[in-house]
């Protein structure tokens, strides 16, 4: 294990194109290639389970959660590596590979390398999950942590490529990885042979291309259903514009799709087969986190949530009372960054609410505030206290409060109670979940 700085020189100015993804002649990858995938690959990869789950008898949708997050390196992303690696001429497999990847794909392939005796670089954006950047490691690769954005990680692997003799592998939009993907749709169809929609999260668009490839072919009757957070929406973009159109991108929740740009090869393959994209709301992903932790007892990153958000935000009601496959791409994410998700999940569950109310700063006027809270049943975790900008008089006083409560309901009921007791209340309550089954 090595980990390297890249040092720029004045050829960088030339652009270097990857060989395997040209925008003027794109690959539809062909359904023989996933056949080709599975038969390849089965020794090293996990067959993941496909089980409903008892979110189904909340939302009406007969919900089955297609579990690749157990994948070793906790995501989809094997598949597609360990194609690519084993499809390689000796030759190529002696001089190694290299890759750009915020986590994900480098995890999948350094891992895959390693048990394949490949050798593996890797090229990790300075804002790459530092658990992400530090799993590479382990796997004995080369680690470049360098890089604004993807954009720029890209660039350099491309130039450690030509520079190194390396074989460039895009982690969403190399044929071959388009083509390990789809042994996802394959499996899928092979768990639930009835099902009626699948929902995929959409980043590059690799695992979208690979899945709706296979899972057509297989059922053509199956509508394949994209999802995106509304702070990266790529796909949808490209799907109106009908070619890939770059997007800005936004920090979000499901940091695994944030792609500015999605694969030629994987939009050429997609196309066809998409019956939908849906685009979901931050908020809605968070809460999706914190169902899966409270009802499913798993942990999956924003990117893998995405489905479930869908579905709370009643964009699959269409589905009701039909079979819904949901893939969670993914488990990889930081445990601060779960503890922020679970928080903003409970409040956009309406569990967590931050009230505002001007009381009496005399003697007696906060203990009576904190009664009236205790008397609900509600439980403040924190409280600040606010003088200066009070323009009632100075014997007022604006106080906050977080509380949490048992759901949306229950913070209603706090919210009429101190709206009972005081003239000037204001208390934040969420718009994505209307009824305590959201």
């Amino acid at each position: 294990m090595e980990e390297l700085m890249y040092h720029s020189t004045v050829d960088d100015e030339e652009e270097i194109k990857d060989p395997y993804c040209d925008p003027d002649h794109p690959v539809n990858v062909p359904y023989d290639d996933v056949i080709a995938a599975e038969a390849k690959i089965k020794d090293g990869i996990i067959c993941t389970p496909c089980d409903k789950t008892r979110l189904s008898e909340i939302y009406g949708i007969h919900l089955y959660l297609k579990k690749d997050f157990l994948q070793y390196t906790g995501n989809f992303k094997e598949r597609g590596a360990r194609y690519t690696l084993l499809m390689l001429d000796d030759e190529k497999k002696k001089k190694g590979v290299v890759s750009a990847s915020l986590g994900n794909h480098a995890q999948a392939i350094c891992y895959h390398g390693m048990l394949l005796n490949i050798p593996t670089t890797v090229v990790m954006p300075v804002v790459a999950p530092i658990m992400k950047i530090s799993q590479c490691k382990k796997y004995n690769a080369t680690v470049v942590v360098q890089g604004r954005d993807m954009a720029e990680a890209k660039r350099i692997a491309l130039r450690l490529a030509k520079n190194n003799g390396l074989t460039y592998v895009n982690g969403y939009d190399h044929p071959q990885v388009i083509a390990g993907q789809g042994t996802i749709g394959m499996e899928v169809l092979a768990q639930v042979p009835d099902v009626d929609a699948i929902i995929i999260p959409c980043g590059g668009g690799g695992l979208i291309a690979g899945v709706a490839l296979a899972a057509k072919k297989l059922k053509p009757s199956v509508k394949i259903i994209g999802v995106e957070s509304e702070k990266c929406p790529g796909f949808s973009q490209s799907m109106k514009d009908g070619k890939p159109s770059k997007v800005g991108v936004e920090a979000t929740l499901a940091d695994g799709l944030a792609v500015p740009l999605i694969g030629f090869n994987s939009f050429e393959t997609a196309k066809r087969y998409i019956d939908r994209m849906v685009v979901v709301k931050e908020q809605s992903i968070a809460l999706a986190i914190l169902r899966y932790v409270e009802v499913e007892k798993c942990v999956v990153e924003g990117a893998g949530a995405c489905g479930l958000a869908a579905v709370i935000e009643g964009q699959m009601n269409e589905f009701k009372g039909k079979k819904v496959v949901s893939i969670l791409s993914g488990g990889n994410i930081d445990t601060t960054i779960l503890g922020r998700c679970l928080e903003r999940g409970l409040a956009a569950d309406g569990r967590f609410v931050k009230a505002k109310v001007t009381i009496s700063d005399r003697p007696g006027g906060m203990a009576e505030l904190v009664k009236l809270i205790a008397s609900l049943g509600a439980n403040i975790k924190d409280i600040l206290q606010e003088r200066a900008w009070v323009t009632q008089d100075v014997f007022s006083v604006e106080v906050i409060c977080i509380c949490e409560t048992r759901d949306m309901p229950h913070s209603v009921e706090l919210r009429d109670l101190l709206r009972k007791h005081y003239k000037k209340v204001k208390m934040d309550i969420p718009e994505v979940c209307t009824s305590s089954k959201c």
